[in-house]
């Protein structure tokens, strides 16, 4: 199965082809939040340069969020246009996951993204990525409190890196990954377990934005 996963919910603007689990080809482009412009012709370089075509991709994966909000809505957008013109099935991805997936850990995983103003998103899973809790926009002090009961974390994601002095004066048994980018490798991987596992797989009409908060 050939997967086009896409990622434009960060400053990065990331476009990967996949064989089923395997990774074809993959560009990342951190050009600011430019993606309107950038997106479409960075997925008709990737199907080129790979002598594909949009006909040949059976799966598309989308990060939905959350994070940038005109980022969510171009990629969201781009996906409903492709899903639709090519009635090609769409798998949703949550940047929480993603950033997750650069963690290869035994313990529990959180990622934890900045909002601004003290606040988060936040999400927490297993060492299989499987969330363990409802996904939260908080404050960052709030989502310490929800820590507290887990044990052997890493945290990963910018919020985890911008509080990282509170996080380690407040918290026991903890590490960070400074892998905080987000990438549509990642999109891919989960979009096929997810797939296989027929888990939030939509259609270019159900498939919608995750902002976990009203924009601010």
């Amino acid at each position: 199965m050939k997967i086009l996963a896409i990622d434009t919910t960060s400053k990065i603007c990331s476009v990967a082809l996949l064989e089923d689990n395997n990774l074809i080809d993959e560009i990342n482009l951190d050009s600011g939040l430019t993606h309107s412009e950038n997106l479409m012709p960075i997925v008709k370089q990737i199907l080129e340069k790979n002598k594909l075509t949009i006909k040949n991709i059976e799966l598309i994966g989308v990060d939905c969020g959350p994070g940038s909000y005109t980022g969510i809505r171009i990629g969201i957008a781009s996906v409903k246009a492709i899903a639709e013109i090519c009635k090609i099935p769409v798998v949703s991805v949550t940047s929480l996951e993603t950033l997750a997936k650069n963690v290869d850990s035994k313990g529990i995983i959180a990622s934890i993204i900045d909002a601004r103003n003290n606040q988060v998103y936040f999400g927490v899973f297993d060492s299989n990525y499987n969330k363990l809790e409802e996904y939260l926009a908080d404050d960052i002090n709030f989502i310490i409190e929800k820590l507290r009961k887990y044990d052997n974390l890493t945290l990963v994601g910018d919020g985890a890196l911008l509080h990282e002095e509170i996080l380690v004066d407040s918290l026991e048994n903890i590490g960070f990954s400074y892998i905080s980018e987000q990438y549509a490798r990642n999109v891919g991987y989960i979009a096929y377990k997810k797939y296989i596992e027929n888990k939030d797989v939509k259609d270019a009409d159900t498939i919608l934005p995750i902002y976990l908060r009203n924009k601010m």
